[in-house]
């Protein structure tokens, strides 16, 4: 294990646990330090006792270095691992894991995630997926840094060009829209309309009366350029950002719309949203909805959060062919692009 792998494999342990933001910056930095040095140079640092000096590398990380350099598993990365951090998150939802493909709600530092494109897209490639969405917010949340016109044309530069390079893995184009108090979608419909994905969320104005919240909602599923409701209900159950309670608004009547518009309902997989919640869920699956089942990750170690997701899935009785995240790219693009499901879904168009 070279001392890159080795400091991503321990940020990423920690971040998929939930360790403190602090302890992970500390290696994901050394790692982005030591992966810019000249050839040679670690090792000669390293000879020399000089790797601590190197600004963003601390005692930890170096010794980290130090051992991967000398041909050991670094002792900080084997407590880890010894401790269960790279363990079953979650009792339940292997067999539908098995089945994704990939995920079609992730953050990068573009917005409000706090790594870059390029390893929030290698992760979910060494997580396993095929493909994944990259969803950065849209410009209304300025709390979230929500990309402007004019920084989503740039970003879609930039996954055209990762896309030449990490290939057969696809990073599919997207955003996570905010559904304005009309039902309105917070972006340009010319650029909605190039984007492979869009994920359609409310974010403000959560207490809003249910009839008004329920006519929002609807509107914005039956927005032709509408793919995926995220986290419908809003709340937050766990964590450090607090708890919120559930958005109150006609959840058979959002289902029913989503159904008849080929929306899907997200399973969002955040431990402190894990939303819907299961008496929802269950509703969901009765009014025969598709299901996108997704992390929504700020960070790349919660790209592997997912089984949470899966076990409330497989517990409510979500069919694995009506979950859009278990279709190959080819075939999610013909459902965002055209309507178009898999011939094994159930009504398929």
């Amino acid at each position: 294990m070279d001392p890159v792998t080795a400091l991503r494999r321990i940020a990423f342990l920690l971040e998929r646990t939930q360790a403190p933001t602090y302890r992970v910056k500390a290696f994901r930095t050394a790692a982005a330090i030591v992966a810019e040095m000249a050839d040679g140079e670690v090792e000669k640092r390293v000879a020399a006792g000089s790797l601590e000096s190197v600004r963003g590398i601390g005692p930890k990380t170096a010794q980290v270095v130090r051992e991967a350099l000398d041909g050991r598993l670094p002792d900080y990365l084997r407590r880890l691992e010894e401790e269960g951090a790279g363990g079953p998150l979650a009792e339940g939802g292997e067999r539908l894991r098995a089945e994704l493909r990939g995920d079609c709600h992730l953050h990068s530092d573009w917005s409000d995630g706090g790594s870059p494109i390029e390893e929030m897209g290698l992760t979910a490639a060494e997580l396993g997926h095929e493909w994944a969405v990259l969803t950065d917010h849209s410009p209304r949340l300025t709390v979230a840094n929500g990309l402007s016109p004019e920084r989503l044309r740039e970003q879609l530069a930039v996954v055209a060009e990762a896309n030449k390079r990490w290939a057969p893995f696809r990073l599919l184009t997207g955003i996570e829209c905010d559904i304005l108090d009309d039902g309105s979608l917070d972006q340009e419909d010319e650029l909605l309309d190039v984007l492979d994905v869009v994920v359609v969320s409310v974010h403000s104005k959560l207490r809003m009366d249910a009839d008004s919240m329920t006519r929002r909602m609807v509107a914005a599923v039956r927005n032709p350029y509408a793919n995926i409701l995220g986290h419908c209900t809003g709340r937050l159950v766990t964590g450090g950002r607090g708890r919120r309670p559930e958005s109150a608004f006609d959840a058979d009547e959002v289902f029913a719309a989503c159904a008849e518009s080929g929306t899907a309902v997200e399973i969002n997989s955040r431990p402190e949203r894990l939303d819907p919640p299961r008496r929802l869920l269950r509703r969901a699956v009765d009014a025969g909805v598709l299901f996108s089942l997704d992390t929504d990750a700020h960070a790349p170690g919660q790209l592997d959060w997912q089984v949470y997701g899966c076990a409330r899935a497989e517990e409510c009785g979500v069919p694995a062919e009506r979950v859009v995240t278990t279709w190959t790219a080819k075939e999610l693009l013909a459902w965002t692009r055209h309507g178009r499901t898999p011939a094994r879904v159930s009504g398929s168009g």
